[in-house]
């Protein structure tokens, strides 16, 4: 029976993974142990659900962050960067339509954008889709209101059912995710970005679980389940983040 621990420590370039497990369910596992603070009041665990060990349970509202200076390998930049965020989440219906923010380092409102992974984004025609969102500027896309370059799938996350949702980005070109697949969409998935991830400095964003801090406050937030996170400072290949995805059962 295969170790899902073990085969994310053999697979190269993984910073940490947070799987809600243990004595200590905030603070991530692998090379680098980061503990995630709860935001807008106590967070509750899911242990019940057959996906999954463990799961937070984020309401609306809520969500999780890091300081940046608590973080500093969850800090990539550069014009040579690459990334993969990879997680099982839950998704649940929320009282207003709104981009639903996983994981990243992403502050709009102080032009700070560096990468995150998103659902629903509504741009290009989309929503409900993955969809792996870098920024080599920090602020919108030159020309743009907002930031509009990120790559997005072509099969919606559904409601109420687990999927496995990520990207990758290895300098040149952003891919998305859906259950283990490329999920290919002409035009966006692939998408080709060239401009690396924008440095935001000492003063940069913090990381963000659940939502990101847009128009002044926090905003964007995802509402459900989220059973795993991994972010690796490496474009995963294809056949690597399959391989995650079959060994879900033990998450």
């Amino acid at each position: 029976m295969a170790d899902y621990k073990q085969i994310l420590k053999d697979i190269s370039g993984l910073i940490c993974y947070w799987d809600f497990e243990g004595n200590e369910p905030l603070c991530s596992k692998g090379p680098y142990n980061y503990v995630l603070i709860e935001g807008n009041g106590s967070i509750e665990f899911d242990k019940e659900d057959v996906a999954t060990r463990n799961a937070a349970d984020l309401k609306e509202g809520q969500y999780f962050y890091i300081k940046r200076e608590d973080c500093p390998a969850l800090n990539i930049h550069g014009p040579e960067a690459q990334i993969t965020v990879l997680s099982w989440v839950k998704r649940q219906l929320k009282s207003y339509n709104q981009c639903e923010a996983v994981a990243g380092m992403w502050n709009e409102t102080e032009k700070l954008r560096q990468y995150c992974l998103f659902l629903n984004l509504h741009m290009h025609d989309s929503a409900d889709q993955v969809c792996g969102h870098i920024s080599g500027v920090g602020g919108p896309t030159p020309g743009q209101k907002w930031c509009m370059d990120a790559a997005i799938g072509n099969d919606p996350v559904v409601y109420n059912q687990w999927s496995f949702a990520g990207f990758t980005y290895d300098s040149k070109m952003i891919r998305s995710y859906l259950n283990g697949q490329l999920d290919s969409r002409a035009e966006t998935n692939p998408y080709s970005y060239r401009e690396g991830i924008f440095d935001g400095g000492s003063g940069g964003s913090d990381f963000t679980v659940g939502a990101v801090h847009r128009l002044g406050e926090m905003g964007n937030n995802f509402v459900g389940q989220i059973g795993f996170i991994a972010v690796f400072n490496r474009a995963l290949t294809d056949s690597e983040i399959e391989q995650i995805y079959k060994i879900k059962k033990y998450f």
